[in-house]
């Protein structure tokens, strides 16, 4: 999750593709990081992992934004840390999810945040959504059916269903960002920060608990090179550098333009999924892809002209 800049003036049409690379390389190392997750993790390394992956990037979200960190108010500060709880949730159910579910099917299942999250401000303000968009909605509910049906109908797995409601919360997050007041004016770099810290703290808690997995320091002595590299990857770009990406190409584009490039992400995880992973969607399973896919580019486009 990110927070948008206000838009500026397009760049020239002949450098518009030195902006949309690196943020469609976000949209990349978004789609591969369910299965980066699914390598390193376990239903017993789930807590620690979270634990590792953040720790190593807060230090330098704190150094980098220290100065607009002190800036902020005490209202803020609580605001941000609600945020925070909100967005820990999003992470354990979605890194549970994955170890329990494809890759594939986690990153696809996730893109319904983008037909959720116009649905639940249609339900809060009071205002019907256009007709294209509900079409839409449930043609992405169908696709999802039928996505994580395999060779026939069958109960949906536990990984599944913990990757749908991760897409419940975090449409909630989104509302939960446009509708506390005290953080939207806040510094977006400010924002991450805290709430970031807030998830951290949250996974540090729960490490500590009996019973809720390995700790994260035995988790990062039993680790070799190649885990290493997979946390590397999450923390580091899909973190870090996603973050400093969006930052810097909103003030270089506009808001709908990334919206729409990061957008193409559950089409890189199931590209991954299938090509690194192994992974085998079926007929079926191939047919409600294309429909999530369709569903959700469809619905993205109909919320924006409404």
């Amino acid at each position: 999750m990110s927070t948008i800049a206000a838009s500026v003036p397009l760049p020239a049409p002949r450098r518009a593709w030195l902006t949309d690379l690196p943020v469609l390389l976000v949209a990349v190392v978004w789609g591969a990081s369910y299965l980066a997750a699914k390598g390193i993790t376990t239903t017993h390394t789930v807590v620690a992992v979270l634990v590792l992956r953040f720790a190593v990037v807060l230090p330098v979200l704190v150094a980098a934004g220290w100065r607009r960190l002190r800036a902020l108010s005490a209202a803020q500060w609580r605001g941000a840390g609600l945020l925070g709880l909100v967005l820990s949730g999003i992470f354990l159910l979605e890194t549970y999810g994955v170890v329990h579910t494809s890759a594939t099917n986690a990153g696809l299942i996730i893109s319904l945040t983008m037909i959720f999250t116009p649905l639940a401000e249609a339900a809060v303000t009071g205002v019907r959504p256009p007709r294209a968009f509900l079409a839409a909605a449930a043609l992405s509910v169908a696709g999802v059916v039928l996505l994580t049906q395999g060779g026939g109908f069958t109960t949906p797995s536990l990984g599944d269903l913990l990757i749908l409601l991760a897409a419940v919360a975090r449409t909630a997050h989104v509302l939960a960002m446009s509708r506390i007041k005290a953080v939207q004016g806040a510094d977006a770099l400010s924002l991450t920060t805290v709430q970031l810290g807030g998830a951290v703290a949250v996974f540090a808690l729960l490490a500590a608990v009996p019973g809720t997995g390995a700790s994260p320091w035995a988790v990062a002595v039993g680790f070799g090179p190649r885990e290493w590299a997979g946390l590397l990857f999450l923390s580091v770009f899909c973190t870090l550098f996603a973050f400093f990406v969006q930052m810097w190409a909103v003030r270089r584009t506009s808001p709908s333009r990334v919206s729409l490039l990061l957008g193409t992400e559950p089409l890189w995880a199931a590209a991954v999924g299938i090509a690194l992973g192994g992974e085998h969607l079926g007929a079926v399973g191939l047919f409600g892809a294309v429909l999530v896919l369709a569903g959700t580019s469809w619905g993205r486009r109909a919320a924006a002209t409404a």
